[in-house]
């Protein structure tokens, strides 16, 4: 067959395919479709063809099966013997040799708390472990005052704020705390440790900037995780690197769409004790357009003239904190938490807040017990100088001595003690004798505690590296003379049991 037959034979038969196509219902409407598609976008219609011969090519390969497995076939009998010698993993890590032996000796408490408490050994000591900084778990008025709530209110609201848990008392106390503060609107929560956690959360988004200070607390932490939000660290109140930074955001997101920004921080450190730079933190936080979350649990009820906290204390206009945070667990020696601020912050946080909109709210007793405590501390600030002489008189004691030194800010009810620095080079096990100062220390009738670490796994947070550390709680339940005798007792716990595991370990080495 020549050139001219072949051409031939292929005309007719593209003629007839062509007559059978056109016969097909709906060829018609598909032939003007191709032609309009060529004519003013020819690029789609090599897509389209493209698309057209991949469906055909995968319609037309051969089947396949993708279980490439090789296990072997086992019978019934092997896969029961394997089934009896499968281990699965623990759901909780065995507790180590210091949390063990820590779980044994753990104080109970008998009765109420208060300045000096009863031990279910039968030991009655000097209770320095308690944020019970005024006492006024003992305050006759407040307990009649609760006792009073509770026989009108009942022991709960169960059920949650927003729907049918809001009393007319949750709504007194926001207004007196939003009052003590000077600020325009407050919010109160169920649980301390859950507000600061929620209120994170409940601004802060995937895709945000939050700046954080890498010494803060543990629910501070699980609100960063929480909130999926990239965070960025700064050194442990170094405001030279917070404002590094700073500067390093704003170049990388110069040319980026625009998000919002956090610093979070504390008034009073947690973990450390010291106290933040707030003027500095303010002035940075306006000059590089960020929203402050200052977590004032700690030094709301300590610091201040009345207590009012750090923005009081260093006189700093309350509002210039976007949204402050504190508890009303500790000091205040009720319950819950609150976050306090603008009007439009406070109501955000009823819709959008988990804590607050799936939590049962505050108990009628502890929200008045809140209120009253705050209207004792506004009307008595003569308490909070008891407190602070307290304070002077117990660290002048231990500043003594040559093995420890407190973290803590002067202000600060809680004393935190580390070992220096020239002794901690021979103490292999810093834990193991922080609680050994504890057990000596309440030996001898002084109740104080070791600092206690979450250990993190697969947190988004960068690794604080925290020290041994023990703490004693100030009260002004104690008379000056009971506070330096109760220092000197834990002055001495220390020196002796320093002394006894230096030559532990000389001994060792020696040998």
């Amino acid at each position: 067959m020549d050139i001219h037959e072949a051409y031939q034979l292929l005309n007719s038969t593209a003629g007839q395919l062509s007559t059978r196509f056109q016969q097909v219902p709906g060829s018609a409407i598909l032939l003007r479709y191709i032609k309009s598609s060529y004519q003013n976008d020819p690029v789609r219609s090599v897509v389209e063809l493209g698309l057209f011969l991949f469906a055909v090519r995968y319609l037309l390969a051969p089947r396949y099966s993708t279980n490439k497995s090789k296990a072997a076939d086992l019978t019934e009998e092997e896969i029961d013997e394997l089934v009896q010698d499968w281990t699965p993993e623990p759901l909780v890590a065995h507790p180590t040799e210091l949390e063990a032996a820590e779980n044994e000796k753990r104080p109970v408490i008998v009765g109420p708390t208060g300045p000096k408490v009863k031990l279910a050994n039968g030991r009655t000591v000097n209770n320095y472990a308690s944020f019970n900084f005024f006492n006024f778990v003992s305050n006759e008025i407040l307990k009649e005052r609760a006792i009073q709530i509770l026989r009108n209110y009942g022991v709960g609201a169960c059920g949650p704020p927003n729907f049918y848990g809001t009393q007319d008392v949750h709504m007194e106390t926001e207004r007196d705390i939003a009052n003590f503060l000077g600020v325009p609107s407050c919010i109160v929560y169920a649980q301390a440790f859950s507000t600061i956690s929620s209120v994170i959360p409940a601004f802060a988004k995937r895709g945000d900037i939050i700046v954080a200070d890498k010494a803060v607390n543990y629910s501070i932490q699980k609100g960063l995780d929480i909130s999926r939000s990239t965070v960025r660290w700064f050194e442990h109140n170094d405001l030279e690197d917070l404002e590094r930074v700073l500067e390093k955001v704003q170049k990388e997101m110069a040319k980026k769409p625009l998000t919002r920004r956090f610093i979070v921080t504390e008034g009073l450190f947690e973990t450390t004790g010291d106290m933040v730079d707030l003027p500095k933190i303010i002035e940075l936080k306006q000059r590089y357009k960020y929203r402050l979350i200052l977590d004032e649990s700690h030094s709301f009820g300590t610091l201040g003239r009345t207590g009012r906290g750090i923005t009081e204390h260093l006189n700093i206009d309350p509002l210039s904190v976007d949204m402050l945070v504190g508890s009303l667990a500790y000091s205040i020696c009720a319950g819950g938490g609150f976050c306090a601020g603008s009007r439009e912050i406070v109501e955000h946080q009823r819709i959008s807040s988990s804590a607050y909109v799936f939590s049962a709210a505050l108990p009628a007793l502890l929200a008045v017990t809140a209120s009253e405590t705050i209207k004792l501390l506004e009307n008595n600030p003569d308490v909070l100088s008891v407190l602070r002489e307290n304070i002077k008189a117990f660290r002048a004691v231990m500043d003594r001595s040559e093995y420890v030194k407190c973290t803590s800010d002067i202000e600060n009810p809680v004393c935190m003690f580390t070992l220096k620095k020239e002794v901690c080079g021979g103490i292999a096990d810093q834990e193991r004798l922080m609680m050994d100062i504890v057990d000596e220390a309440i030996a001898n009738g002084v109740l104080i505690s070791r600092v206690k670490n979450v250990p993190e796994k697969n947190s988004a947070r960068v690794v604080w590296k925290y020290e041994a550390t023990f703490k004693a709680c100030i009260s002004i339940g104690h008379t000056k003379k009971e506070t330096e005798k109760a220092a000197a007792v834990v002055k001495a716990a220390v020196s002796k049991v320093v002394t006894r595991v230096k030559k532990e370990n000389a001994g060792r080495f020696l040998s």
